[in-house]
């Protein structure tokens, strides 16, 4: 199945409330006969979303499940080669792919539930 590096806006993915505060979650759309994974970072009220592949190998980043944040849930790591990125923009601050970034995946959060948003 191949893999989609957008989605549409308007996709119900979660309450905020079912998030954890900081934490992150994965998510895998099927459309059509594609697939989308992604994962969204929740700090506060705010809720970042990224496309699910380390610009270093293009692997996802978490090996388990939801497991993309570091202990302290101040930064994303990918897992696999300890690449180390903001939440906020994505930016890696540190590992292998330094100064690249995370694609972002435009979400947002209307009436307490985390939707997909436009570009």
């Amino acid at each position: 199945m191949d893999r989609l590096t957008s989605t549409p806006a308007g996709v119900t993915l979660c309450a905020l409330a079912d998030l954890p505060d900081p934490g992150a979650r994965n998510f895998v759309l099927e459309i059509g006969d594609k697939r989308f994974h992604g994962f969204v970072v929740r700090r506060g009220d705010t809720v970042t979303g990224y496309v699910d592949s380390c610009p270093h190998m293009g692997l996802p980043l978490a090996k388990r499940l939801d497991e993309y944040l570091t202990a302290s849930g101040e930064l994303i790591e990918c897992s696999w080669h300890g690449a180390l990125f903001r939440p906020e923009d994505g930016l890696c601050v540190g590992g292998p792919c330094q100064g690249h970034s995370l694609k972002p995946w435009p979400v947002e959060v209307v009436n307490g539930l985390v939707k997909t948003a436009r570009p």
